[in-house]
């Protein structure tokens, strides 16, 4: 039967998912273990939802189902991309993917703290900075002491490396 001759209040509606965070094309998928957790918590989270969905409306149930399956796409494609980063196997006095900074503006003097992680676990609210960000790849590599530039545009900022954490 031709579209036209159905009832529009018939036709489903394909659920919009919007995209995982954006990791550049080529780009390794790191985590941490704490990221690799929190994407298998997630997908557990929307296992249990979708089982709870309610049966006894049909057309909703298609809709929301169909919207979970989505995001669990898009999040299995995460979860089996994901490599690991073991922080413990990395130089303990610079800067790498899971370490913690702390760095100083030099031309504005303010502090500020940041964890590299990967790009489904940064959160700047949480001092959780990804890995693919211009600020972390000025970062990578510094030791304590040293300053990193960040070009933005023809200004660059310095910042000196104060405190590294390793996990």
């Amino acid at each position: 039967m031709s579209r036209g001759f159905v009832k529009e209040d018939d036709q489903e509606e394909v659920p919009l998912v919007p995209p995982r965070a954006d990791l550049p094309a080529g780009t390794e998928n790191f985590v941490t273990q704490n990221g690799m957790d929190a994407l298998l918590e997630e997908k557990e989270d929307l296992l249990r939802q979708q089982e709870s969905l309610d049966l006894s409306h049909e057309k909703e149930y298609r809709i929301s189902f169909n919207h979970i399956n989505a995001k669990l796409q898009l999040l299995n494609e995460r979860i089996t991309s994901a490599k690991i980063i073991d922080q413990k196997k990395l130089p303990e006095d610079e800067i790498h993917f899971g370490t913690t900074v702390a760095f100083q503006n030099i031309e504005t003097n303010i502090n500020q703290t940041f964890q590299l992680v990967g790009v489904d676990e940064a959160n700047i609210s949480k001092g959780k900075l990804a890995f693919t960000t211009p600020l972390a790849k000025a970062l990578l590599h510094k030791k304590v002491g040293e300053k990193a530039i960040l070009k933005l545009g023809e200004k660059e900022n310095i910042f000196e490396i104060v405190k590294i954490i390793n996990h």
